[in-house]
């Protein structure tokens, strides 16, 4: 039996469930952690400012989590990070609906009056819709099926929209709240390196294939 199993072709192993898996667990874990809190009693002295405080945070850590995956396997060499980004995106967006919903509703009784007056009053919610909206697109046309009527460079432009909308969101982040704070001005200094990785790379190839065509000249 040893000898047979000697000789027989090993298979190839397929790549791990492991990192869609935790990706999805990451993605559902912040509404077990924000309801354990709402039941605990432990949303503070303003459970609605609170609870749409944590709704924003989610949707943009999410979002620059998605938009990280791509420089992880450029530079780091990590292929699983291309097979979590589409989950992270779609629980960038998920949190980000969840955030505008609850503003909408709750903080804002549903009244549009007051709902639109905010959204021209305010910058920072405006720039917190017009990310939302942008992000719209981009979950409707995150399956395969969709990136194949677009077509792959159409698919891929209207998917660069991620980072006007992380550029948004970061905007949103930074003017909700009157004086600086780090997570804004961090969520900002992430999205500028992860934007700069974006324009930097192609660059990069250009250096490293024009030694091979002057070889093959």
């Amino acid at each position: 039996m040893a000898a047979a199993l000697a000789g027989a072709p090993a298979k190839k192993a397929g790549p791990s469930p492991w990192p869609p898996r935790l990706a999805l667990a990451a993605a559902l874990a912040p509404a077990a952690w924000l309801g354990a809190r709402a039941v605990l009693g432990d949303l503070g002295a303003n459970p609605v400012e609170e609870v749409l405080n944590a709704l924003g945070l989610y949707a943009i850590t999410f979002l620059l989590a998605s938009l990280a995956c791509t420089p992880a396997q450029r530079f780091l060499g990590q292929a699983w990070a291309l097979r979590v980004r589409k989950t992270l995106g779609l629980a960038a967006f998920f949190w980000a609906l969840a955030h505008a919903g609850f503003y909408v509703v709750i903080d804002q009784g549903l009244d549009l009056g007051a709902l639109l007056e905010d959204v021209f009053k305010h910058r920072f919610v405006f720039f917190g819709m017009a990310a939302l909206v942008l992000l719209v697109p981009l979950a409707l046309t995150s399956t395969k099926k969709m990136e194949q009527r677009l077509g792959f460079r159409r698919w891929k432009r209207l998917h660069r929209l991620a980072y006007a909308a992380g550029a948004l969101a970061c905007a949103h982040f930074y003017l909700r709240f009157k004086l600086p704070e780090v997570a804004p001005l961090g969520a900002a200094a992430l999205l500028a390196v992860l934007l700069a990785a974006r324009l930097v790379n192609p660059a990069a190839r250009k250096r490293t294939q024009q030694p091979r065509q002057s070889k093959v000249a």
